[in-house]
């Protein structure tokens, strides 16, 4: 009987990673589901024990920003399954807020996660897949590494980065039969926004009050009216499944739009839409 291919999903206790998670399972993985804190495993487990065999299914603890962990977390699944064939770079979060009011460490932190940490376990897998010849690697990007929303300057430099650093690894590795596919959805109902802008300042004296009041209430409305994150799931599993993956799927509720108008519009139309709508 043949073995089933393996794959390392982080942040896996919430959002896409834990719902990609199961599902990649149901389309044949054996899935490591990596988490920080593996004491929030319980939503994962839940629908797990509800949609899937428990022994195609591990919950390991992975702190992407511990160099330590990683190099161990790889060396541990290498030695108990012999390989890893997918990679889902799911660990991330969003950090709202404007840039003025938003700390250095604010700054540093949103990288460290969403890009250095990102870049560090996909470090750590390559040279196994490149001695396989073949691999997957799935970055889970947003519409926010497209174009860059005010209030949200941190989030999207990350993504923006995530952006470049996956255009170019996608190229570095096609010789070695590694795909590299970037998933860009908008908003679905996860709890990246609200985690997002819980610390951020509501002062009424802050000279970025009106905005923030704008960015609240449009937070607001995404809780109350995204859709529920299925298709994005049903894409990361075809991204995962397909002979000849993308490089990009766009995928949610005005994404294609707003790309296709910052490619074709002028800037300055494109500003004055956006400044009339935070004023």
């Amino acid at each position: 009987m043949q073995k089933r291919p393996v794959a390392l999903v982080t942040g896996a206790s919430s959002g896409f990673g834990k719902h990609s998670s199961y599902a990649l399972v149901k389309a044949g993985f054996t899935v490591i589901a990596s988490m920080r804190d593996v004491k929030k495993r319980g939503p994962l487990d839940k629908i797990a024990k509800m949609n899937i065999p428990a022994e195609h299914m591990e919950v390991i603890s992975l702190d992407v920003t511990s160099q330590q962990q990683i190099e161990e977390s790889i060396r541990s699944i290498i030695e108990r399954h012999g390989r890893i064939d997918l990679l889902v770079n799911n660990a991330g979060y969003a950090c709202g807020g404007f840039t003025e009011e938003l700390s250095a460490e604010d700054w540093r932190k949103q990288f460290d996660v969403n890009v250095f940490g990102l870049i560090d376990v996909t470090r750590a897998v390559l040279p196994h897949m490149r001695e396989q010849r073949c691999g997957r690697i799935i970055n889970i990007s947003s519409i926010s590494g497209r174009f860059g929303f005010p209030g949200l300057a941190p989030y999207a430099a990350s993504k923006h980065a995530v952006e470049g650093f996956s255009e170019s690894l996608r190229l570095e590795l096609r010789p070695f039969g590694i795909y590299v596919s970037l998933i860009e959805p908008g908003s679905y109902r996860t709890s990246i926004w609200q985690k997002g802008l819980e610390h951020t300042s509501r002062s009424s004296s802050s000279p970025y009050a009106v905005q923030m009041q704008k960015l609240l209430a449009s937070v607001e409305q995404i809780i109350e009216h995204a859709p529920e994150p299925d298709e994005v799931i049903a894409t990361i599993v075809h991204a995962a499944t397909t002979p000849k993956p993308r490089l990009r799927y766009p995928i949610g509720r005005g994404v294609k739009l707003t790309i296709a108008m910052k490619n074709l519009l002028p800037w300055k139309w494109i500003e004055a839409i956006v400044v009339k709508k935070m004023n």
